[in-house]
């Protein structure tokens, strides 16, 4: 039976990769004259938590260096984030979710700092009971350790939860911790998400296939 709501952040509550695209475009341009392209976005910076990603960006600098430019490219993603919109029908996925006394938890690759953010922009504060950061734990996503916590926090096994995610990294760790998982089609092509195991393929939470999912699950079938 179906207890437990597990979601994503960027991407899945609101579409956001545009905004940190341009975060970084604008950083590199600033700092080192490089230009940085969609296609690299994709391939090292979405979905990953900031030392993968910078690992991916500057293989050659030092830790201290990745941190540095993390910090400075999150603080600017703020900057261009202080108004957000939710996906749609998120709103009423949430409502049902109280209304049927369903957990719910957020979990996330980005840092506290800008789960805090990212929520109140979104009028969401204090709507999810738990908010689980990579920087918390020793492994981000794509492992299963931050989907594992997030249903540790809810109590609730992986049978009866749900995971909604929007990237390839995401999806692997919600996959890998047991977890029936819904892809948002927000940042990658349907087929990406299918690809690495996705159960539901959705383009945002009015689609009718995943209320059916929610209330056969709840029901227990």
């Amino acid at each position: 039976m179906l207890n437990a709501l597990l979601f994503d952040l960027d991407g899945t509550l609101t579409d956001t990769d545009t905004l940190h695209l341009l975060a970084i475009q604008q950083l590199l341009m600033e700092e080192d004259g490089r230009a940085f392209s969609d296609e690299e976005f994709m391939e090292k910076c979405s979905g990953r938590a900031n030392p993968q990603m910078c690992a991916l960006l500057f293989p050659e600098r030092s830790v201290a260096e990745h941190q540095g430019f993390a910090e400075r490219k999150e603080a600017r993603f703020r900057a261009l984030s202080t108004r957000l919109e939710p996906i749609p029908g998120l709103l009423a996925l949430l409502d049902w979710a109280v209304a049927e006394g369903l957990g719910r938890v957020v979990v996330t690759n980005a840092p506290r700092a800008n789960a805090d953010h990212m929520l109140g922009a979104l009028g969401l504060a204090g709507t999810f009971a738990h908010v689980v950061v990579a920087e918390d734990l020793p492994r981000a996503k794509p492992d299963p350790l931050p989907y594992q916590t997030g249903l540790l926090k809810l109590g609730a096994s992986a049978a009866e939860g749900m995971a909604f995610e929007d990237s390839v990294p995401g999806l692997t760790a919600a996959k890998a911790a047991g977890l029936f998982t819904v892809g948002l089609a927000t940042s990658q092509p349907a087929e990406a998400l299918l690809a690495v195991g996705a159960d539901l393929v959705i383009d945002d939470f009015t689609d009718p296939r995943l209320w059916q999912a929610l209330k056969a699950r709840r029901a227990g079938r």
